[in-house]
């Protein structure tokens, strides 16, 4: 049943040969670009949090793996809690400061934001 899912297939013209078959394009992700060519900008966030402050890191270009392991050491390094996912790193807590001047001495072209 899972192979006769029409909704993927819109936009695709019929064909009459029987043994054709349907094959999708899996989204890529782009390879992790070394340190020194990431651009991050470390900022501020408030909203959608009830007030409270999260710093957020963005502009990593990378696989998810690589983005989880970013936010994990960052989050060590501060001792605080957050979460790495759609390409964003989000902190407990205003560490702006601490976190650009770790991702500077780990080799990444960070600035401050807001």
């Amino acid at each position: 049943m899972a192979d006769n899912d029409w909704k993927k297939r819109l936009g695709v013209v019929f064909s009459t040969n029987p043994d054709f078959t349907y094959e999708e394009e899996a989204p890529q992700e782009p390879a992790t670009l070394a340190p020194e060519k990431q651009n991050l900008i470390v900022g501020i966030d408030r909203k959608g949090r009830g007030g409270k402050q999260v710093t957020l890191i963005t502009g990593f270009i990378g696989t998810a793996d690589d983005l989880a392991d970013l936010g994990r050491t960052l989050k060590v390094r501060c001792g605080v809690g957050g979460s790495a996912k759609d390409g964003e790193i989000t902190i407990q807590g205003d560490f702006r400061d601490r976190v650009v001047a770790l991702l500077k001495e780990m080799g990444y072209k960070a600035k401050r934001g807001n």
